[in-house]
């Protein structure tokens, strides 16, 4: 029987040693965060760009975690992971929740078709996961078009490092369970799990920002390897002791570099991909600097009390610039902030950083009560994220509720393009708002209710992700699929009245961006045309819908049939289903929704003309030779009398810049009857 080992008491493994190295308040890392969070004011404010700083603070928070947890692990007290993720957000919380509630409160001065997506984001900001909300907006061609900042914006940073908040403590706890099993240190074992997501974190970020930087930028996989530097940076800087001078030298090249950043590099169409590191090695570089205790080390600045006193109010500080800055300039109706204006921001951002660090984060660092168990810190946490939600929740119903109420009387208030028909008879209220309301603006994409099921089914996966059905209709008149990209997608919401009236089966097969042809198109769009073709072959339906002609913003002489078409139109024909091309709508380089908002529907800087953003005649009308082929040109519902008016029948036409709104759309039905169905059925 082999001899039976005592177990490892953690005492043993306690070296005070790396403990000492590892302990002491740095001020002048302290001061360095004031720093980093004043160059992303300043930029902010009077560049309108972005420096790099908000990079700096996300290492500066990894570099003070990482001394904490490895002063715990060495010393061989519990890590208490559990504790330190309702500490750290009890910490973090309540102040983000004044700051989101007062933002809220003054979402009433922004335009109404931004404040449903800013409301969304508080609650993304408050569950930090503004990051992803961001950047699934920042590649969603469905998103909708948002002239004005949204003043929650700057909470992704903040979203990032919460997330990071959760993931770290688990590493650290992964060394401490290594280190007991194998006595092996922690710092080595840090480096080592530290250094693994350092480069496959960066070499993601390099990838991701080269194809997608926009979605990059907000990407908590492409921003580990920030963090993880400044992890590294606190398990090395103990051991480093560069000479004095060299420390000095250090010091002031990483603040001029750290501060030329921003000025140099487009950060925000830039990072985070390898350009990143500038930054945040200028950083380093001050870290690594220390204290150098020389009276003219830059370091002197950053340990100087009122800046060290800054630094303590950093998290105030970011919270509160950007929603003050953005709100200021929605009322004052400005693009940037002015010279004058611009240090009353900064002046007012610092002060009000200053007062509420005072009597809001430090009085609850200092609370007592939730410290004393789990239960409280974790009701203190429920209890913001509560407050939120209620708040978030309560405005959105009231905004469903009206919205629905005016929809009971939309038919007779908000005629749309029934108005423009000749027998046309007001007997609506003319005070009526006029639909879609803002809050609305996210539903008025058409779509189809259902996933493509049973006998529509495709076998294609290719086609699974974009083939869509209405509820299966009992013996269909007619099978009609829909094919091509977003523009023919709001036409559907003409056609689905008459497809329900005449009994249809509708099937749409939509790529955004994607006219339907099989030359002339990008990769991505002949694969997905290719797929969808082979399943109208299999479907054999007897009627595919799209657009024949595609325009150019405010061009109306580039408008042309979309590239590939005809081939695809022989095709089908030949096949024995009869394709109707529509008329692709102008496309303008204003949104008219926002120019209502801001200017009314009568300005004329809202209307367009027609020969301005459409060609003198359809360009389609060369495919009618083709048998079986048929037009239909709704300009004269988009543009009466020539002209392309934001409003008409008290009804919103534009959703955006170049999509109809789903209101609109479907009162297009009983003027466009007759064509519609002459095209489609007869």
């Amino acid at each position: 029987m082999p001899e039976t080992l005592p177990p490892r008491s953690s005492a043993t493994h306690v070296r005070p040693d790396v403990v000492s190295r590892y302990s002491g308040f740095r001020s002048e890392v302290q001061g360095l965060r004031a720093v980093a969070v004043l160059l992303v004011v300043v930029y902010h404010v009077f560049l309108g760009r972005v420096s790099g700083g908000v990079d700096i603070f996300l290492l500066i928070s990894a570099f003070f975690m990482t001394l904490s947890f490895v002063r715990k692990i060495e010393s061989g007290r519990p890590l208490a992971i559990g504790r330190y993720w309702l500490h750290t957000f009890k910490r973090l919380l309540p102040l983000a929740t004044v700051v989101i509630l007062v933002t809220i409160g003054v979402l009433t001065v922004f335009p109404e078709s931004s404040v449903a997506q800013f409301r969304r984001e508080a609650l993304a900001s408050v569950f930090y996961v503004e990051n992803w909300t961001l950047a699934a907006s920042s590649v969603d061609y469905y998103a909708a078009d948002h002239s004005t900042a949204s003043p929650f914006q700057h909470f992704w940073s903040l979203s990032v490092q919460g997330q990071v908040f959760l993931l770290w403590p688990l590493i650290f706890g992964l060394a401490w369970l290594l280190r007991r099993r194998t006595g092996i240190g922690s710092v080595p074992i840090l480096g080592v799990c530290f250094g693994l997501i350092f480069a496959v974190s960066l070499v993601f970020s390099v990838v991701t920002t080269e194809t997608q930087q926009a979605f990059a930028y907000f990407d908590t996989r492409a921003r580990l390897w920030e963090f993880a530097l400044g992890s590294l940076i606190a398990l090395v800087i103990p051991y480093l002791n560069p000479p004095r001078v060299l420390r000095i030298l250090l010091g002031w090249v990483g603040i001029v570099s750290m501060v030329s950043v921003g000025i140099l590099v487009d950060v925000q169409g830039a990072f985070p991909g390898w350009i990143a590191l500038w930054p945040l090695l200028s950083a380093a570089a001050i870290i690594v600097a220390g204290n150098t205790e020389s009276r003219v080390g830059f370091d002197r600045f950053l340990s100087w009390r009122p800046v060290v006193k800054l630094g303590d109010a950093a998290y105030a500080l970011y919270l509160v610039h950007w929603p003050l800055l953005i709100t200021y300039l929605v009322i004052m109706d400005r693009p940037w902030a002015g010279p004058r204006s611009g240090v009353a921001l900064v002046v007012v951002s610092v002060v009000l950083a200053l007062v509420l660090t005072a009597l809001i984060e430090n009085p609850l660092k200092a609370w007592a009560w939730p410290e004393a168990a789990k239960r409280r810190l974790a009701l203190v946490i429920v209890l913001c994220l509560a407050l939120v939600t209620s708040v978030v929740l309560s405005w959105s119903a009231v905004d469903a509720h009206r919205s629905a109420q005016l929809e009971a009387q939309a038919e007779r208030n908000n005629p749309g393009a029934v108005s423009l028909m000749p027998d046309y008879q007001a007997n609506g209220d003319p005070n009526a708002p006029t639909l879609p309301l803002a809050s609305d603006l996210g539903n008025q994409w058409v779509g189809l209710p259902e996933k493509c099921a049973g006998s529509f089914e495709p076998g294609n996966t290719a086609v699974q992700d974009f083939c869509r059905q209405s509820e299966a209709v009992e013996n269909p008149t007619k099978t009609v699929v829909v094919v091509g990209n977003s523009h023919m997608e709001q036409y559907m919401g003409a056609v689905l009245p008459m497809a329900e009236e005449e009994n249809w089966q509708m099937i749409s097969l939509l790529q955004p961006g994607c006219g339907l042809g099989l030359e002339g198109q990008s990769e991505v769009c002949r694969e997905g045309n290719q797929a969808a073709l082979d399943y109208v072959a299999k479907l054999k339906p007897d009627v595919v819908l799209t657009t024949s002609t595609r325009g150019e913003l405010m061009d109306g002489s580039r408008e042309n049939v979309i590239a590939g078409l005809p081939g695809v139109v022989e095709d089908l024909t030949d096949q024995g289903i009869r394709v109707v091309g529509f008329r692709d709508n102008p496309r303008l380089d204003f949104n008219p929704y926002g120019c209502v908002e801001s200017k009314g529907a009568d300005d004329p800087s809202c209307t367009v003309p027609a020969s301005q953003v459409l060609a003198p005649a359809n360009p389609a009308q060369e495919l009618e030779s083709i048998e079986d082929y048929r037009n239909v040109d709704l300009t004269d519902l988009i543009c009466p009398d020539g002209q392309c008016r934001p409003v008409i029948g008290n009804v919103h036409v534009w959703l955006d810049s170049h999509h109809l709104t789903w209101d609109y759309a479907k009162t297009m039905t009983a003027p466009a009857h007759e064509r519609l169905y002459n095209a489609i059925a007869q």
